[in-house]
């Protein structure tokens, strides 16, 4: 493998995880639950960043193939998810849900009553009047650009 194809599967599985650390940043640090669909958008990216740890070791195309469709889903429920947060496409009926477990009626009300209530449809922050889920079609692009070059390089 060129020392090129490293570098491209490098840069494509550090951007999602660069992604993925923006995410939890924003969670965790900004305190902005996520909701069900950017949970969607994130599994892309951890399928992208295991198949870049896997086609470092092992140049087999399939494995960089993978990291490639891995960042492409996440594109595609970006975009899904930017036409709902618009307005232009209906999203899920739900959102999120906490599990139930063994708790008592009481319980169970107030873990209702605290969970947070993040709608997949409203747009908790925006940059230049675009949403996270617009910045993640864009970076996801990129990153499925740097699979393809992955692939295509001898």
């Amino acid at each position: 493998m060129t020392l090129t194809r490293r570098l491209y599967i490098a840069l494509a599985a550090a951007g999602s995880a660069a992604l993925l650390l923006g995410a939890l940043g924003f969670q965790f640090i900004g305190d902005m639950p996520p909701c069900k669909m950017c949970y969607w958008q994130r599994y892309g990216h951890v399928a992208s960043m295991v198949a870049g740890a896997v086609g470092l070791l092992i140049p087999i195309r399939l494995i960089i193939g993978l990291g490639g469709l891995g960042a492409l889903s996440s594109m595609i429920v970006a975009i899904y998810h930017s036409g709902v947060e618009r307005g232009v496409f209906e999203g899920p009926d739900t959102c999120t849900s906490n599990p139930i477990g063994n708790l008592s009626v009481d319980d169970l009300i107030a873990q209702i009553e605290a969970a947070p209530l993040v709608r997949c449809d409203e747009i908790p922050w925006e940059l230049f009047g675009l949403s996270m889920a617009n910045y993640n079609v864009f970076a996801s692009a990129l990153l499925v650009i740097l699979w393809i070059l992955a692939l295509r390089t001898r």
